[in-house]
Order: C-alpha cells, then structure tokens, then sequence
C-alpha cells in the first residue's frame, strides 16, 4: 500500500517529528490571526520533543485566519462550529496515517480551544486529551458524549474581557457531564498568554507523557 502524502492533506500544516517517544503528539491550534507556525514554539516549550502537528484554520476574517466563522465577538456559527470540527477530526485521522501519530493531545488558544471543545464533544476518540487556553462554550447546547476520563486542562483568565466567567464554567461542567477529567483553572491574567499559562500547560502536559 503507497503510504499517504503529507502535501496532500486538507489543512495547510507543519509537522515536527517526535523525538522522546514517551511524550503524546500535540495538535497544535493557534487563535484567530495565527497560522500553523503561530505555537510552535509553545509546544516546543511545553513538550519538549513531542511530534508537533500544527494546521492552519481554513476560515479568513478580515484576512485572518480562524477555525470556524463567528457573527460577532463571542457569537459563533453554530453550523460552521459543526461542520469545521468535522473537517478537523477528518484531518487529523489522514494526518496520523501520514505520519504513522498515535491520537494527539490538542493544544489550542482562544478560537483553536473552541474547536478543540467541538472536536472532543462532537467527534469523541479523535483527541487523547485537550489543553484549553481560554475556551468559550463552542455550541449553545453542548452534547453529552462518552468522555470517560479524558483528561482536559482548561486555563483561563481573571480578567479576560472577551470570555464571561460564567461561560468557561459551563464548558468545563458540559465536559465533566460527559465524563471528562477536567482540571480548570482560573489565572489572574486577561485573554493573552501568560508564564503562568506556560508553567501550568507544561506541568499538566509531563504527567500525561509519565502515565
């Protein structure tokens, strides 16, 4: 059998080998105007010598790059939720057989958490596990599937003026209805990235590669 080509895959991507065979690949998911380069380093950072795999969200607004269509800030497209998280899943099965990947862990930011929520509640068993950084609730209406101690990291910020305090704790409680290991987490940071973020991610992410 021809072994599938990377170059062929639905997302513009980068990928990082492996190079500690302990450590889960991270599914790298950058916020809105990043793009496949966007958390590299991140990962780097906080996984050191996991495989990286890193697409580029395919929706543009205002020439930025995004992982679903929003109508307003906080005010998503529940439709284009849906069917970009399928995309997603899609992409990551056709990567794992490119690249020969166990199930990533994802690692996603702002609009990449959002879609790595709609990834493990809509497409369960796709994802080993999520780091979210600064998720909202991706749909209204959150599905309840079999999530049975998935671990999930959610980080979020005190201060943050674009996601209500309310919202992220009904996210971790929808996750946690479906059985999730939920670990949430509220910094005393606003919507970007903190050291905090960095030093918590890493501690979270070394206790999955010593499981």
């Amino acid at each position: 059998m021809t072994a599938p080509d990377p170059t062929a895959l639905a997302f513009v991507h980068r990928f990082e080998a492996a190079t500690a065979a302990a450590r889960p690949p991270l599914l790298l998911l950058h916020g809105t105007g990043g793009d496949e380069s966007d958390l590299l380093p991140l990962g780097r950072t906080v996984a050191p010598g996991a495989a990286l795999l890193s697409p580029r969200g395919a929706v543009l607004e205002n020439g930025m790059p995004r992982f679903f269509r929003r109508l307003a800030e906080g005010v998503f497209d529940e439709d284009d939720v849906r069917r970009r998280a399928a995309d997603l899943a899609a992409f990551v099965g056709e990567a794992r057989a490119a690249y020969g990947l166990p199930a990533p862990v994802a690692l996603g930011f702002s609009n990449g958490a959002n879609i790595a929520a709609a990834v493990l509640l809509l497409h369960p068993g796709v994802l080993a596990g999520a780091a979210l950084l600064r998720p909202m609730r991706p749909l209204s209406d959150l599905p309840v599937p079999d999530l049975a101690d998935l671990p999930v990291l959610m980080l979020s910020g005190a201060l943050d003026p674009i996601v209500p305090e309310a919202n992220a704790r009904g996210l971790a409680e929808g996750l946690r209805a479906a059985g999730a290991r939920v670990a949430h987490t509220v910094l005393p940071a606003g919507h970007g990235l903190s050291e905090a973020d960095v030093t918590a991610t890493r501690d979270w992410l070394g206790d999955r590669a010593a499981a």
